[in-house]
């Protein structure tokens, strides 16, 4: 399969229509990110080696670590920052692995692939506020990011008590929470978001027509977004998530 990318450098302002209600483009005074810093297709200024995030995040998640380090907690980084590239590399990895390897339906493919990731430009890793952590001092054998590590007697427990005791004081919480009638992406006890940062920065992405956008994109699968698809998605993925980041 021939590869497909496709990244736009020119400016999208006065692109976003109004398909979406939910999602009409601001009035320019009420922006305060662009759109492809919103998409994560702008350099911005990141803070911190092994950490990436703003600046305001990164000095909140650095006392929260050395607060967590005196309560025998390592706050390892395991995934911050993602630019658009980057998302669309996991998310074309994951599409070809489960469509030319496993042989699933394109749309099958899709649903197994928005358990956890993404599609590429929604991702709130775009916006320098979002972090993926973990106990540095636990040695965990394969994938550590696995619900259960996380749970009662994993090797993450202590983390996860620390976490939920302790994060809201510098302004981290929780993302996808294990709240039994959520939908959208599973549960995630590793992925904390800034929310002085997050919370903005969402509003501005509501006010984008992410619809619009994404049917100018040509990574592999993007072909199959309906109208249908694209809203579910937002309502459920993007917006289905801890109420207090809304």
């Amino acid at each position: 399969m021939k590869r497909r990318s496709f990244i736009k450098k020119s400016s999208v302002s006065g692109m976003a229509l109004t398909m979406i209600p939910a999602l009409a483009f601001p009035k320019e005074k009420d922006i305060e990110y662009s759109v492809m810093e919103l998409m994560g297709k702008e350099d911005i200024e990141l803070y911190g080696e092994g950490i990436n995030l703003r600046l305001e995040a990164h000095d909140a998640f650095l006392k929260m670590k050395k607060a967590a380090y005196s309560d025998g907690i390592d706050l390892k980084v395991i995934s911050s920052y993602r630019s658009f590239e980057r998302q669309e590399i996991i998310w074309e990895r994951k599409y070809m692995r489960y469509t030319e390897d496993e042989g699933m339906p394109p749309l099958k493919a899709i649903d197994k692939i928005i358990e956890y990731s993404t599609v590429p430009g929604t991702s709130r890793h775009h916006w320098g506020s979002d972090i993926d952590i973990v106990d540095g001092y636990r040695k965990v054998e394969g994938d550590v990011l696995v619900p259960e590590k996380f749970g009662s007697g994993g090797p993450y427990a202590d983390f996860k008590k620390w976490m939920d005791e302790n994060s809201k004081e510098f302004g981290f919480f929780l993302v996808y929470t294990d709240e039994p009638k959520r939908r959208g992406f599973k549960y995630e006890p590793w992925h904390y978001s800034y929310a002085p940062i997050s919370i903005p920065m969402l509003t501005a992405f509501r006010r984008i027509n992410i619809l619009q956008l994404l049917r100018q994109e040509e990574f592999y699968g993007s072909e199959h977004f309906t109208t249908g698809f694209i809203k579910n998605y937002v309502r459920n993925n993007v917006l289905d998530i801890n109420t207090v980041l809304l």
